[in-house]
């Protein structure tokens, strides 16, 4: 007997018991309610967010239904719908996922899953762990980008534009991390109530084994959870440091717009001074006038920048 079969262009042998159903249209539908007699939820059904639209019973099977990940490519978000009976597995998808290939490598093997019940556990338990890995290589890449970040020197950077450039991007690496953890957050919450919702309503099809291998499910979804947690708040907290690097970029050239006018303004009142027509001013008639005035003006400007650079604010 064969167990998997991807509708494409044909209808599927009434002996299947797992048909994967990549991208169907109303067509494909169509002809495997007619084949298995079971009534499939659409696309639209899939994406609905309340609960009783994802989990429900609905005669003798259980459709679910949960947001997954992008494995390949950019991230995004996309329906995955199981419709579960006792001798049968309907999964529509519409995005490759690779441990869907996975399970059906598995299933080839002499020993491979063979009964719905045991298809269905096999493809969550590759769906939490590639859930993992993506976590995983999340905290790495927000390990890397914590370095980045804490070791980010304002005064060392280069010229203000291309701190700003590397400050931006920084920032936008964050973003991209929330947004992403966000994905594997809704991927995760729904995969966790799929699990103890069959674990209850298909209690009579499960072996001793399919319902300890749910609970070990459940164990690791919860805990996959929790780190992804810590993940976001570890996203939070660089988003915070981030930001308070761009506010100290701004008081730096704040400070140095501050500093370059508290310095002008000496100079300016110098000039002033021996810009007034007054016939009794003794300078005019000095040789050295015009020199000492420039003098005058120069030391006055220059006062102020050494003061300011003795406190070390530029």
């Amino acid at each position: 007997m064969e167990h998997r079969h991807r509708l494409e262009d044909r209808t599927p042998e009434p002996n299947r018991v797992w048909i994967d159903l990549a991208g169907p249209d109303e067509a494909a539908i169509a002809r495997t309610e007619a084949l298995t007699g079971l009534a499939l939820p659409s696309c639209a059904d899939l994406r609905e967010v309340e609960r009783s639209s994802r989990l429900r019973r609905q005669r003798d099977a259980l459709v679910l239904s949960t947001p997954m990940v992008s494995f390949d490519g950019a991230p995004g978000l996309h329906p995955l719908g199981f419709v579960l009976a006792r001798d049968r597995l309907v999964t529509l998808r519409f995005q490759a996922l690779p441990p869907f290939e996975a399970v059906a490598r598995r299933q080839a093997e002499p020993d491979g899953p063979r009964t719905s019940t045991a298809l269905f556990g096999a493809l969550l338990a590759e769906l939490v762990d590639a859930l993992a890995d993506r976590l995983e290589a999340m905290s790495d890449a927000l390990d890397a980008l914590s370095g980045r970040v804490f070791d980010f020197d304002l005064g060392r950077g280069g010229a203000p534009k291309r701190r700003d450039r590397a400050l931006r991007q920084i920032l936008g690496e964050v973003g991209r991390s929330g947004k992403a953890l966000s994905m594997l957050r809704a991927a995760l919450l729904g995969l966790g109530r799929i699990v103890p919702f069959v674990a209850a309503e298909a209690e009579p099809w499960l072996g001793p084994e399919e319902h300890t291998h749910l609970e070990i499910l459940r164990l690791d979804i919860v805990s996959l959870e929790e780190f992804e947690t810590r993940l976001s708040e570890t996203v939070q907290f660089l988003l915070d440091a981030t930001l308070g690097l761009v506010n100290m970029e701004q008081n730096n050239t704040f400070r140095v717009l501050t500093v370059v006018s508290v310095i002008g303004i000496p100079p300016t009142l110098v000039a002033s001074i021996y810009g007034m027509n007054f016939k009794t001013m003794p300078e005019l008639d000095w040789a050295w006038g015009y020199p000492y005035g420039l003098a005058l003006i120069a030391l006055s400007a220059l006062a102020p920048a050494l003061y300011f650079r003795i406190k070390g604010w530029f």
